[in-house]
């Protein structure tokens, strides 16, 4: 698959043509201590290559270079037996099917080279500062070398404006990954509406997420997990998860496995007790209304912005009906009364990053959805506690339902469907009969 990814870029590339692409690097977190090494998506896209410090370098009718080349960290068995073994250039070329492969102390004497030899260069400035300098270093020595016959190439190019438009349309195998990345978010979902209840931490619940997900064999979550009780869903991208869950809130979760690299990303919101009142059960039904709505729209050739268009309507709807706003429901929508309380948009691209890569419009027009693509739906409905604006049954409630849907030729498939969301389901899955979730004998704290 990377290898076709390789092939299908050089396509856009013309004769004389050069594009590197950097891997993603070790950060600090503090001290000595790295945080967990997460590859970068574009990178990972055309290499399959999960160490760091790598560059790819793909040539197309460069003299003295193959198409594909990939510079990376060579075999030291000294800092192996501390760091891990390292695949090394012959690995690369052996088990990622390069044609060529160095150590990365040759990669700046190459890039010189290919450079000198380029008309045009494919390259993104600002996102790998090291690399930069030597790109920008190749480009000032070339101008200085004009009287020899040397020159800089004619372009710098951003390899992503192609690239990423690749990434939106995803491949078979690409497929199978976000499948599996939904399979095993639905049921981690369903495991923690089972295991919640009045009493327990935030904190539990997103530790039996994160369980769950490298159980079944994610790589881990594809963002940090959102668990947010009572009023804290109120806070879109609430994720310190340290708050005891109270009897008779809502729970909102929002927590997606990354498998292979791709990610699934998926809401529900559920009552801590397993019972909705009457006032969270008007919301979540608002909700997911216009959920539901929203997923309807997602056919080929229909435009991407008609999700949202379709669910501000229905939540405008019912705004109306929870006595929140009175005007009418075009006026609502032309004054976007409705903001204070919906506050996102309704859809975004899905695969190698949970906000995934991709263009929202072609030129000014909203893009029209094709077979391949996979987008979520996610509406929500946000009421502050402090909110006077609006009923006082219906303060502290926020609910959000989110789903993973690829586009295909006749339709769409919801990639998560398995994670229930009807009232009817989640009550249900709420009062399941499953074993304890795992748990240690020690006292919880949290600050």
């Amino acid at each position: 698959m990377f290898r076709a990814h390789r092939s299908a870029f050089l396509e856009h590339m013309e004769e004389g043509d050069v594009a590197l692409f950097p891997g993603a690097s070790f950060q600090t977190r503090n001290h000595d201590v790295e945080f967990p090494f997460r590859q970068d998506s574009d990178y990972w896209y055309l290499t399959g290559h999960a160490e760091a410090d790598g560059v790819l370098l793909l040539a197309k009718g460069v003299a003295g270079f193959e198409e594909d080349q990939l510079f990376l960290l060579p075999k030291d068995p000294a800092k192996e037996t501390w760091t891990g073994v390292r695949l090394g250039p012959e690995g690369a070329c052996e088990e990622l099917g390069f044609a060529a492969a160095f150590s990365c102390e040759d990669m700046a004497e190459k890039v010189a080279e290919a450079m000198c030899g380029a008309h045009r260069i494919w390259y993104r400035l600002g996102d790998h500062p090291e690399l930069d300098v030597l790109v920008s270093a190749s480009f000032s020595s070339l101008r200085k070398q004009s009287r020899l016959g040397n020159h800089p190439p004619d372009a710098l190019m951003d390899p992503t404006v192609v690239l990423h438009e690749m990434r939106l349309h995803k491949s078979s195998v690409e497929l199978d990954w976000m499948r599996k990345s939904a399979a095993v978010s639905c049921e981690a979902h369903l495991l923690c509406m089972a295991h919640t209840s009045a009493g327990k931490g935030e904190w539990e619940i997103e530790a039996l997420l994160n369980y769950t997900f490298r159980r079944q064999g994610a790589d881990g979550w594809a963002y940090p997990c959102i668990v947010a009780g009572g009023a804290n869903a109120c806070i879109l991208h609430y994720n310190t998860n340290h708050n005891p869950l109270q009897d008779g809130d809502l729970l909102l979760v929002d927590a997606g496995a990354e498998f292979s690299y791709y990610a699934a990303d998926i809401t529900r919101t559920w009552p801590v007790n397993g019972s909705f009142t009457d006032p969270q059960r008007d919301v979540y039904q608002a909700v997911l209304d216009a959920q539901t709505c929203a997923i309807e729209e997602v056919q080929p050739s229909r435009p991407f912005s008609e999700t949202h268009q379709v669910s501000l309507r229905s939540l405008s709807e019912s705004l109306r009906s929870l006595g929140v706003l009175k005007e009418s429901v075009d006026e609502i929508l032309e004054k976007e009364l409705h903001k204070p309380w919906t506050i996102h948009n309704t859809s975004h691209w899905l695969g190698l990053d949970v906000h995934d890569a991709g263009r929202y419009m072609i030129e000014s027009d909203p893009r029209p959805l094709e077979e391949g693509m996979v987008l979520t739906i996610e509406p929500g409905l946000y009421f502050d506690p402090n909110d006077e604006r609006v009923p006082k049954a219906l303060r502290g409630i926020g609910v959000r339902i989110e789903d993973d849907i690829l586009v295909t030729g006749g339709g769409h498939e919801i990639l998560s469907l398995a994670a229930p969301k009807t009232v009817a389901d989640v009550e249900a899955a709420c009062a399941a009969d499953l074993p304890p979730a795992p748990t240690l004998d020690v006292v919880s704290s949290c600050g």
